[in-house]
């Protein structure tokens, strides 16, 4: 078989190197890769968001399965065009994607259909906005309602600073047009849980929970970043609160979509806060969460292919999917300054990796035969393990035979779920 998988970051070198375990699968394209994913696969200079050169090049290549994993090309409708082209597809149509593409949307869905969440308001006007946050109290959450790279979320500990966001979103745009509409959410507070789920509009099964770690210094302080490091699985969904998740969250998230004509296919991201009343949703992601991927993967003893397989054929019923009783720890190694300026282009020395260590490449070119750096965040180092602690102390050891200047981690990833341990 002859797979395509969008998308370039550590999310994707997860995927692929999981897809690689399929005796079926000859060659795994990927568009546009990056200089870690292409020991792994071949990579096109195409970009995600380019659908219709995928979609040639698609045509081309006689692509048998296509994996669409970031939000943008879902968003755009990739899948829609490559099932066009009769290419099964794992991942969402646009009608779907929507959930994450409109935070306006997937908050009225819920409210909708009676999905705990956040109280919220939402607003296209400013000044409305602002009136409304004069009578409210602090802190609260304003939200970009489209995509802004995972950052168009405020905590606002007062009037003023809330105001200053509305000011940035919907008159600065400095989110572009994903700030043009806003939610005032109010705030919840909670440990939070990232649960990953494979859904076909008929079947939900839940993978392994994460927590992701997303402020760039440690003792989570310094800004928002794309993540920095992972933990699988996150000792605060027990069993009990799986059991409340199933009922009251994934399987009517996955009916209401139904109702609305729009069913989902594919990952479905729960980002979710165990709040003292309970579970509630933070948000949907409609694909697979980056750096969650990268500590649920390697739990994964299923075939990866077969799953998604299986969900593109609404079958996910009659597969097994089943995950290791182990643990898994990412440590994010990031350019200093990330996530604002930051040096590149510096020659990477990485490691051999043995059973049970894992290197998913995020940020790096290739020129001739040296690996340089080419982002904010570089790679993810990862390791499992029988239990957390192991994991933890395992993927810090590989983390540090990762080489390159101005290298950065934090480090005390896992240090709020080994306490929750205790």
């Amino acid at each position: 078989m002859k797979i395509l998988v969008v998308g370039g970051g550590g999310r994707e070198h997860a995927i692929i190197q999981k897809l690689k375990e399929n005796k079926s699968v000859e060659k795994i394209f990927a568009l546009p890769g990056n200089g870690g994913i292409a020991a792994d696969a071949e990579c096109v200079a195409i970009g995600a968001k380019d659908i219709p050169a995928i979609v040639e090049f698609a045509k081309a290549n006689a692509i048998d399965f296509a994996v669409v994993a970031p939000d943008d090309p879902l968003v755009l409708g990739c899948v829609d065009a490559l099932e066009e082209l009769g290419i099964p597809c794992f991942g969402p149509r646009a009608n779907a994607a929507i959930i994450e593409g409109s935070k306006v949307f997937s908050k009225a869905l819920m409210h909708k259909y009676g999905i705990p969440t956040a109280a919220s308001e939402a607003f296209d006007d400013p000044d409305a906005a602002i009136a409304y946050l004069e009578k409210q109290d602090y802190p609260t959450v304003i939200k970009a309602d489209g995509l802004a790279l995972g950052k168009g979320v405020v905590i606002a500990q007062s009037f003023d600073e809330a105001k200053a966001a509305v000011k940035e979103m919907m008159c600065d745009k400095v989110f572009g047009e994903s700030g043009s509409r806003i939610l005032v959410e109010e705030f919840m507070t909670g440990p939070e849980v990232s649960v990953l789920a494979f859904m076909d509009g008929k079947t939900v099964v839940p993978m392994v929970s994460a927590m992701d770690h997303k402020r760039a210094k440690d003792n989570d302080e310094g800004l928002n970043t794309g993540g920095m490091g992972t933990v699988a699985p996150n000792p605060y969904y027990t069993e009990a609160v799986a059991k409340e998740c199933m009922e009251k969250i994934f399987v009517p998230t996955m009916n209401a979509m139904n109702a609305e004509g729009r069913p989902f296919k594919g990952c479905l991201f729960f980002g979710l806060m165990i709040t003292p009343k309970g579970p509630r949703v933070i948000e949907y992601n409609c694909r697979f969460g980056d750096p969650e991927t990268q500590v649920v993967l390697p739990l994964l003893e299923s075939d990866l292919l077969t799953v998604m397989q299986a969900v593109a054929d609404e079958r996910l019923a009659e597969v097994e999917v089943k995950f290791s009783a182990g643990a898994a720890c990412c440590v994010v190694l990031a350019s200093d300054g990330y996530p604002k300026k930051y040096a590149s282009g510096f020659e990477m020395t990485l490691p051999e990796t043995a059973d049970g260590e894992y290197l998913f490449v995020a940020g790096a070119k290739r020129e001739g035969d040296k690996l340089l750096t080419a982002g904010g965040r570089v790679i993810g180092a990862v390791a499992t393990a029988a239990d957390l602690p192991a994991a933890v102390a395992h993927a810090y050891e590989v983390a540090a035979k990762v080489k390159f200047e101005n290298a950065y981690c934090r480090k005390d990833i896992g240090k709020r779920a080994l306490a929750a341990l205790k």
